[in-house]
């Protein structure tokens, strides 16, 4: 089958299984029923997808791919850094919007006791998603100034993201005020730091927040 053809079957997996988990939850749909529903064997699953939880990955991926989309659109290049990483993780929640129960229920099935095979790789997913925002908005700290940085935009991105889990209002106004006022008081923080003057790839560093 054309690599075409295979990534298309894959998201209309991924499509199955969040519809299914609509009628339901995450929790009672099961692989063996996406693949009745598409009219597919358990083989075709399998060939894309090894377990149940990959399909999670590729369900979360399709926001690091909104933000990644949102970065190379243009729309950023005028805006500030803090504006930047507003919009970069507004863009994440929002490609997860119209399934935000079933969104919700992934995570919570990851966090259950003794999925320590599965919550470290999500550790590490978050580490990546958020590199990606910061990728994106072009920041260009480096040493321990990005280590700082990327754990407070870590720390950022996952209250909005907790609060977001729990909000049920279209456009997630709560979650807007609270991911701008997060970053304005981490900018308020960083005009009160140090001068962070320096070059960075030949380049002048930008405040980050």
């Amino acid at each position: 089958m054309p690599v075409t053809e295979t990534g298309e079957l894959a998201r209309r997996i991924v499509d199955t299984a969040v519809e299914l988990a609509e009628q339901s939850s995450w929790e009672a749909v099961r692989l063996h029923q996406v693949a009745e529903a598409l009219g597919i064997g358990l083989d075709d699953v399998h060939s894309r997808f090894r377990e149940k939880d990959e399909l999670i990955d590729a369900w979360f991926e399709r926001a690091d791919d909104a933000v990644l989309k949102l970065s190379d659109s243009g729309e950023l290049a005028q805006l500030s850094p803090r504006e930047r990483l507003f919009r970069l993780i507004m863009a994440w929640l929002d490609a997860l919007e119209s399934h935000r129960q079933v969104s919700r229920q992934m995570i919570q099935s990851r966090l259950e006791p003794g999925h320590l095979h599965i919550q470290i790789p999500a550790l590490m997913r978050i580490s990546r998603t958020v590199q990606w925002m910061r990728e994106g908005a072009r920041l260009e700290d480096a040493g321990v100034m990005r280590a700082v940085l990327e754990t407070a935009t870590t720390a950022i991105y996952l209250a909005a993201f907790v609060n977001w889990m729990g909000e049920n209002t279209a456009g997630s106004p709560r979650t807007r005020r609270l991911l701008d006022g997060l970053l304005g008081q981490a900018e308020a923080i960083m005009q009160v730091c140090p001068s962070r003057a320096g070059k960075a790839g030949g380049k002048g560093i930008p405040r980050a927040l």
